[in-house]
């Protein structure tokens, strides 16, 4: 796991919020991914326990705290550990 933190991307991948990481890729062309407040960028944006995650998805709208970056992509129990929902 790396110490500093973990690009978007692979904590989304590893939170199973997307099934490729290039997907990231289209989220963030698409304006539909915040990282505190602020509107993502660059899908290699750095996240780190304690940040919070908005993305807008045609099922709603999803604020997220990550508590964990995780190490791979598990099964959904270990998935669900890595974030806390707060919408």
């Amino acid at each position: 796991m790396t110490e500093g933190g973990l690009r978007l991307d692979k904590w989304l991948f590893h939170a199973r919020f997307i099934k490729q990481r290039v997907l990231a890729v289209e989220l963030v062309r698409r304006r539909r991914i915040r990282l505190n407040d602020r509107l993502v960028e660059k899908v290699h944006s750095t996240v780190r326990p304690g940040d919070v995650i908005t993305l807008v998805a045609p099922s709603g709208v999803a604020v997220l705290k990550v508590l964990a970056l995780g190490e791979r992509r598990g099964p959904a129990p270990e998935a669900r550990t890595l974030y806390e929902e707060l919408s």
